[in-house]
Protein backbone atom coordinates (compact mmCIF):
# COMPACT_ATOMS: atom_id res chain seq x y z
CA UNK A 1 0.00 0.00 0.00
CA UNK A 2 2.89 2.61 0.65
CA UNK A 3 4.75 2.17 -2.41
CA UNK A 4 1.45 2.00 -4.50
CA UNK A 5 0.62 5.81 -2.78
CA UNK A 6 4.09 7.07 -3.11
CA UNK A 7 3.61 5.88 -6.45
CA UNK A 8 0.42 7.37 -7.50
CA UNK A 9 1.80 11.02 -5.61
CA UNK A 10 4.87 10.65 -7.70
CA UNK A 11 2.35 10.47 -10.75
CA UNK A 12 0.25 13.24 -9.68
CA UNK A 13 3.33 15.75 -9.38
CA UNK A 14 4.48 15.06 -12.66
CA UNK A 15 1.04 14.95 -14.80
CA UNK A 16 -0.80 17.07 -12.00
CA UNK A 17 -3.86 14.50 -12.89
CA UNK A 18 -5.39 11.17 -11.58
CA UNK A 19 -8.33 8.99 -11.81
CA UNK A 20 -11.14 9.06 -9.83
CA UNK A 21 -10.09 5.56 -8.29
CA UNK A 22 -6.64 6.47 -7.90
CA UNK A 23 -8.00 9.54 -5.78
CA UNK A 24 -9.73 7.47 -3.84
CA UNK A 25 -6.55 5.13 -3.07
CA UNK A 26 -4.73 8.46 -1.99
CA UNK A 27 -7.87 9.66 0.27
CA UNK A 28 -8.46 5.77 1.84
CA UNK A 29 -4.93 5.47 2.40
CA UNK A 30 -3.35 8.28 3.30
CA UNK A 31 -3.46 10.33 7.17
CA UNK A 32 -1.97 13.82 7.99
CA UNK A 33 1.03 11.86 9.75
CA UNK A 34 2.06 9.85 6.09
CA UNK A 35 1.12 13.07 4.27
CA UNK A 36 4.63 14.38 3.98
CA UNK A 37 5.55 13.22 0.68
CA UNK A 38 2.05 14.92 -0.76
CA UNK A 39 2.84 18.09 1.28
CA UNK A 40 6.61 17.91 0.13
CA UNK A 41 5.38 17.88 -3.91
CA UNK A 42 2.38 20.68 -2.95
CA UNK A 43 4.58 22.42 -1.65
CA UNK A 44 7.33 22.08 -4.76
CA UNK A 45 4.48 23.09 -7.48
CA UNK A 46 3.60 26.07 -5.73
CA UNK A 47 6.95 27.71 -5.30
CA UNK A 48 7.20 26.97 -9.23
CA UNK A 49 4.22 29.07 -9.83
CA UNK A 50 4.51 30.82 -7.39
CA UNK A 51 7.60 30.84 -5.19
CA UNK A 52 7.12 31.57 -1.53
CA UNK A 53 4.53 34.11 -1.73
CA UNK A 54 1.41 34.15 0.03
CA UNK A 55 -1.30 37.01 -1.10
CA UNK A 56 -3.21 39.49 1.29
CA UNK A 57 -6.41 40.29 0.51
CA UNK A 58 -8.47 43.35 2.46
CA UNK A 59 -12.26 41.16 3.47
CA UNK A 60 -15.03 43.33 4.38
CA UNK A 61 -18.23 41.50 5.41
CA UNK A 62 -20.95 44.03 3.46
CA UNK A 63 -23.63 42.09 5.06
CA UNK A 64 -25.13 39.26 7.06
CA UNK A 65 -28.37 39.68 5.67
CA UNK A 66 -29.34 36.85 3.63
CA UNK A 67 -32.29 35.51 1.62
CA UNK A 68 -31.50 31.38 1.59
CA UNK A 69 -31.65 28.71 4.66
CA UNK A 70 -28.33 27.06 3.95
CA UNK A 71 -28.61 24.19 7.46
CA UNK A 72 -25.32 24.71 8.17
CA UNK A 73 -24.85 28.60 8.28
CA UNK A 74 -25.26 31.04 11.48
CA UNK A 75 -26.59 33.96 9.18
CA UNK A 76 -29.69 31.64 7.46
CA UNK A 77 -32.80 33.91 7.45
CA UNK A 78 -34.21 31.34 10.07
CA UNK A 79 -31.80 32.34 12.83
CA UNK A 80 -33.27 35.45 14.36
CA UNK A 81 -30.60 35.17 17.33
CA UNK A 82 -27.96 37.01 15.06
CA UNK A 83 -27.97 40.95 14.90
CA UNK A 84 -28.50 41.92 11.69
CA UNK A 85 -26.11 44.88 9.85
CA UNK A 86 -25.37 45.99 6.70
CA UNK A 87 -23.21 48.18 5.46
CA UNK A 88 -23.72 52.12 3.77
CA UNK A 89 -22.05 52.63 0.05
CA UNK A 90 -20.08 54.95 1.77
CA UNK A 91 -19.16 53.16 4.51
CA UNK A 92 -17.83 50.21 2.37
CA UNK A 93 -15.79 52.85 0.00
CA UNK A 94 -14.15 53.82 3.61
CA UNK A 95 -13.31 50.76 3.70
CA UNK A 96 -11.28 50.35 0.86
CA UNK A 97 -9.75 53.40 1.40
CA UNK A 98 -8.68 52.56 4.15
CA UNK A 99 -7.02 48.96 2.72
CA UNK A 100 -5.46 51.07 -0.10
CA UNK A 101 -3.64 53.38 2.35
CA UNK A 102 -2.35 50.14 4.08
CA UNK A 103 -0.78 48.36 0.63
CA UNK A 104 -3.54 46.35 -0.16
CA UNK A 105 -4.44 46.24 -3.87
CA UNK A 106 -7.30 43.57 -3.87
CA UNK A 107 -10.62 44.09 -1.90
CA UNK A 108 -13.19 41.59 -1.65
CA UNK A 109 -16.88 42.29 -0.83
CA UNK A 110 -18.36 39.10 1.29
CA UNK A 111 -22.15 38.79 2.32
CA UNK A 112 -25.02 37.60 2.68
CA UNK A 113 -27.37 37.32 -0.23
CA UNK A 114 -28.80 40.29 0.96
CA UNK A 115 -31.63 41.95 -1.65
CA UNK A 116 -30.95 45.15 -0.37
CA UNK A 117 -27.76 45.53 -2.47
CA UNK A 118 -29.16 45.57 -5.90
CA UNK A 119 -26.95 45.18 -9.07
CA UNK A 120 -27.81 49.28 -9.54
CA UNK A 121 -25.69 50.26 -5.83
CA UNK A 122 -23.52 47.11 -6.36
CA UNK A 123 -21.95 48.15 -9.83
CA UNK A 124 -22.50 52.09 -8.59
CA UNK A 125 -19.78 51.35 -5.60
CA UNK A 126 -17.69 49.44 -7.49
CA UNK A 127 -17.33 52.41 -10.37
CA UNK A 128 -16.53 54.38 -7.19
CA UNK A 129 -13.82 52.21 -5.94
CA UNK A 130 -12.16 51.52 -9.51
CA UNK A 131 -12.50 55.79 -10.35
CA UNK A 132 -10.42 56.14 -6.90
CA UNK A 133 -8.17 53.17 -7.03
CA UNK A 134 -7.84 52.61 -10.26
CA UNK A 135 -4.94 49.72 -9.51
CA UNK A 136 -7.12 48.12 -6.60
CA UNK A 137 -8.69 44.29 -7.70
CA UNK A 138 -12.25 44.03 -6.87
CA UNK A 139 -13.61 40.77 -5.96
CA UNK A 140 -17.23 39.77 -4.88
CA UNK A 141 -19.06 36.96 -3.11
CA UNK A 142 -22.28 37.91 -3.33
CA UNK A 143 -24.32 34.80 -4.19
CA UNK A 144 -26.25 34.05 -7.43
CA UNK A 145 -27.59 36.98 -9.62
CA UNK A 146 -28.72 36.43 -13.10
CA UNK A 147 -26.35 36.73 -16.05
CA UNK A 148 -27.55 40.16 -16.77
CA UNK A 149 -26.66 41.24 -13.46
CA UNK A 150 -23.33 39.55 -13.15
CA UNK A 151 -22.52 41.02 -16.75
CA UNK A 152 -22.80 44.33 -15.20
CA UNK A 153 -20.80 44.30 -12.39
CA UNK A 154 -18.28 42.69 -14.41
CA UNK A 155 -18.50 45.93 -16.76
CA UNK A 156 -18.92 48.28 -13.75
CA UNK A 157 -14.94 47.31 -13.47
CA UNK A 158 -15.48 43.92 -11.13
CA UNK A 159 -12.42 41.25 -11.35
CA UNK A 160 -13.58 38.74 -9.79
CA UNK A 161 -16.27 36.34 -8.30
CA UNK A 162 -16.34 33.86 -5.74
CA UNK A 163 -19.04 31.47 -5.68
CA UNK A 164 -18.85 28.10 -3.97
CA UNK A 165 -20.81 25.13 -4.98
CA UNK A 166 -20.33 23.70 -1.21
CA UNK A 167 -21.16 20.28 -1.84
CA UNK A 168 -20.85 18.78 -5.84
CA UNK A 169 -23.67 16.07 -3.98
CA UNK A 170 -27.18 16.47 -5.69
CA UNK A 171 -28.15 14.83 -3.03
CA UNK A 172 -26.24 16.55 -0.23
CA UNK A 173 -27.21 19.87 -1.80
CA UNK A 174 -30.65 19.54 -1.72
CA UNK A 175 -30.75 18.22 1.59
CA UNK A 176 -28.72 21.19 3.26
CA UNK A 177 -29.93 24.20 0.83
CA UNK A 178 -33.89 24.25 0.83
CA UNK A 179 -35.12 26.22 -1.63
CA UNK A 180 -32.18 26.49 -4.04
CA UNK A 181 -31.33 24.28 -7.04
CA UNK A 182 -27.84 22.81 -7.61
CA UNK A 183 -28.06 23.56 -11.56
CA UNK A 184 -28.44 27.25 -11.53
CA UNK A 185 -25.64 27.77 -9.13
CA UNK A 186 -23.42 25.46 -11.62
CA UNK A 187 -24.76 27.28 -14.50
CA UNK A 188 -23.95 30.44 -12.24
CA UNK A 189 -20.46 29.46 -11.73
CA UNK A 190 -20.16 28.84 -15.68
CA UNK A 191 -21.59 32.18 -16.78
CA UNK A 192 -18.87 33.94 -14.41
CA UNK A 193 -16.15 32.29 -16.45
CA UNK A 194 -17.95 33.07 -19.54
CA UNK A 195 -18.25 37.02 -18.69
CA UNK A 196 -14.50 37.23 -18.16
CA UNK A 197 -14.18 37.28 -14.47
CA UNK A 198 -11.40 35.34 -12.98
CA UNK A 199 -13.97 33.02 -11.22
CA UNK A 200 -13.46 30.85 -8.11
CA UNK A 201 -15.77 28.45 -6.31
CA UNK A 202 -15.06 25.48 -3.69
CA UNK A 203 -16.95 22.92 -1.03
CA UNK A 204 -17.36 22.30 2.66
CA UNK A 205 -15.51 19.21 4.21
CA UNK A 206 -17.43 17.57 6.93
CA UNK A 207 -20.82 17.62 5.76
CA UNK A 208 -22.93 14.75 7.00
CA UNK A 209 -23.08 12.10 4.54
CA UNK A 210 -20.10 13.39 2.63
CA UNK A 211 -17.64 10.66 1.97
CA UNK A 212 -14.29 9.45 -0.16
CA UNK A 213 -15.89 9.14 -2.83
CA UNK A 214 -17.74 12.68 -3.15
CA UNK A 215 -14.60 13.99 -1.90
CA UNK A 216 -13.00 12.72 -5.21
CA UNK A 217 -16.30 13.85 -7.16
CA UNK A 218 -15.32 17.34 -5.98
CA UNK A 219 -11.87 17.16 -6.78
CA UNK A 220 -12.65 16.58 -10.87
CA UNK A 221 -15.08 18.77 -10.39
CA UNK A 222 -12.87 21.57 -9.99
CA UNK A 223 -9.73 19.82 -12.29
CA UNK A 224 -12.80 20.15 -15.03
CA UNK A 225 -13.76 23.40 -13.92
CA UNK A 226 -10.20 25.13 -13.35
CA UNK A 227 -11.59 28.14 -11.72
CA UNK A 228 -8.77 31.19 -10.25
CA UNK A 229 -9.14 30.35 -7.01
CA UNK A 230 -10.18 27.54 -4.98
CA UNK A 231 -12.09 27.70 -2.17
CA UNK A 232 -12.19 25.12 0.91
CA UNK A 233 -12.61 24.70 4.42
CA UNK A 234 -14.48 22.61 7.39
CA UNK A 235 -17.55 22.56 8.44
CA UNK A 236 -18.10 23.83 11.92
CA UNK A 237 -21.34 23.62 13.44
CA UNK A 238 -23.59 26.70 14.59
CA UNK A 239 -25.87 25.96 17.23
CA UNK A 240 -28.27 28.27 16.45
CA UNK A 241 -28.98 25.84 13.41
CA UNK A 242 -30.18 22.53 12.18
CA UNK A 243 -27.00 21.31 12.11
CA UNK A 244 -25.71 21.83 15.30
CA UNK A 245 -24.93 18.88 16.97
CA UNK A 246 -23.01 17.50 13.83
CA UNK A 247 -19.40 16.91 13.86
CA UNK A 248 -16.89 19.62 13.03
CA UNK A 249 -15.17 18.83 9.74
CA UNK A 250 -11.27 17.79 9.99
CA UNK A 251 -8.37 20.15 9.34
CA UNK A 252 -6.19 17.30 9.14
CA UNK A 253 -8.86 16.35 6.08
CA UNK A 254 -8.92 19.84 4.99
CA UNK A 255 -5.34 20.15 4.71
CA UNK A 256 -4.57 17.01 2.55
CA UNK A 257 -7.42 18.25 0.26
CA UNK A 258 -5.84 21.30 -0.23
CA UNK A 259 -2.50 19.99 -1.33
CA UNK A 260 -4.14 17.70 -4.04
CA UNK A 261 -6.11 20.59 -5.28
CA UNK A 262 -2.47 22.22 -5.52
CA UNK A 263 -1.26 19.55 -7.32
CA UNK A 264 -4.43 19.04 -9.86
CA UNK A 265 -4.18 22.83 -10.28
CA UNK A 266 -0.74 23.98 -10.14
CA UNK A 267 -2.09 27.76 -11.07
CA UNK A 268 -4.71 28.32 -8.61
CA UNK A 269 -5.05 30.57 -6.22
CA UNK A 270 -5.86 28.44 -3.00
CA UNK A 271 -6.68 30.48 0.12
CA UNK A 272 -6.12 28.58 3.65
CA UNK A 273 -9.30 29.79 4.82
CA UNK A 274 -10.46 31.21 8.37
CA UNK A 275 -12.36 28.08 9.50
CA UNK A 276 -8.91 25.94 9.57
CA UNK A 277 -7.21 28.76 11.78
CA UNK A 278 -10.12 29.03 14.02
CA UNK A 279 -9.65 24.98 14.61
CA UNK A 280 -5.41 25.25 14.63
CA UNK A 281 -3.93 27.67 16.09
CA UNK A 282 -1.06 26.65 13.30
CA UNK A 283 -3.67 26.81 10.28
CA UNK A 284 -1.96 29.25 8.44
CA UNK A 285 1.38 27.41 8.44
CA UNK A 286 -0.01 23.97 8.14
CA UNK A 287 -1.96 25.52 5.41
CA UNK A 288 1.03 26.89 3.45
CA UNK A 289 2.61 23.94 3.33
CA UNK A 290 -0.31 22.03 1.38
CA UNK A 291 0.04 24.54 -1.28
CA UNK A 292 -2.18 27.46 0.30
CA UNK A 293 -0.87 30.97 -0.88
CA UNK A 294 -4.29 33.20 -0.09
CA UNK A 295 -4.84 35.12 3.21
CA UNK A 296 -7.78 37.23 3.78
CA UNK A 297 -7.57 39.83 6.43
CA UNK A 298 -11.21 40.95 7.98
CA UNK A 299 -11.17 44.87 7.43
CA UNK A 300 -15.32 44.86 8.63
CA UNK A 301 -15.78 47.61 11.26
CA UNK A 302 -15.11 46.56 13.94
CA UNK A 303 -18.52 46.90 15.75
CA UNK A 304 -19.93 44.41 13.05
CA UNK A 305 -17.26 41.89 12.50
CA UNK A 306 -18.46 39.61 15.31
CA UNK A 307 -21.86 40.33 13.54
CA UNK A 308 -20.96 38.41 10.55
CA UNK A 309 -21.19 34.55 12.21
CA UNK A 310 -21.58 31.66 9.89
CA UNK A 311 -19.92 30.00 12.81
CA UNK A 312 -18.95 30.80 16.33
CA UNK A 313 -15.92 32.35 17.40
CA UNK A 314 -14.57 32.56 13.92
CA UNK A 315 -10.21 33.25 13.74
CA UNK A 316 -10.41 35.31 10.79
CA UNK A 317 -7.45 37.46 10.41
CA UNK A 318 -7.59 40.54 11.82
CA UNK A 319 -7.42 43.47 9.83
CA UNK A 320 -6.33 45.71 12.38
CA UNK A 321 -3.90 43.54 13.45
CA UNK A 322 -1.78 43.44 9.64
CA UNK A 323 1.95 43.72 11.46
CA UNK A 324 1.19 40.82 13.52
CA UNK A 325 -0.13 38.99 10.46
CA UNK A 326 2.89 39.73 7.92
CA UNK A 327 5.38 39.02 10.90
CA UNK A 328 3.63 35.29 11.42
CA UNK A 329 3.96 34.77 7.52
CA UNK A 330 7.39 35.97 7.05
CA UNK A 331 7.95 33.70 10.53
CA UNK A 332 7.08 30.66 8.48
CA UNK A 333 9.23 31.28 5.83
CA UNK A 334 7.05 33.27 3.45
CA UNK A 335 6.78 36.50 1.68
CA UNK A 336 3.65 38.71 1.55
CA UNK A 337 2.55 39.98 -0.88
CA UNK A 338 -0.20 42.60 -1.04
CA UNK A 339 -0.06 43.35 -4.82
CA UNK A 340 -3.64 42.09 -7.19
CA UNK A 341 -1.98 38.77 -7.61
CA UNK A 342 -4.36 37.58 -10.41
CA UNK A 343 -4.40 33.86 -11.31
CA UNK A 344 -1.21 33.54 -14.05
CA UNK A 345 -3.32 31.44 -16.28
CA UNK A 346 -6.07 34.40 -16.27
CA UNK A 347 -3.02 36.89 -17.10
CA UNK A 348 -1.89 34.84 -19.94
CA UNK A 349 -5.77 34.50 -21.89
CA UNK A 350 -6.11 38.10 -21.16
Amino acid sequence: MKEKLSILLEKLYRENYLEKEELKFILDNITYETAGPLFYYASKTRKKIYQDRVFLRALVEISNYCKNNCLYCGIRKDNRHVGSYRLLPEQIINCCRSAYQQGYRTFVLQGGEDNFYTTGILAAIIREIKRNFPDMAVTLSLGERSREDHQELFEAGADRYLLRHETISGELYQKYHPGMIQEKRLQALKTLKEIGFQAGTGFIIGLPGQDNEILVEELHFLKEFKPAMAGIGPLIPHPETPLAEAETGSVDKTLILLALIRLLLPEVLLPVTTAVNTLDRKGWEKGFEAGGNVIMPVITPASFRNKYEIYKNKGSADGSKLKEIKERIEKAGYQVDMGRGDNPLWLKAN
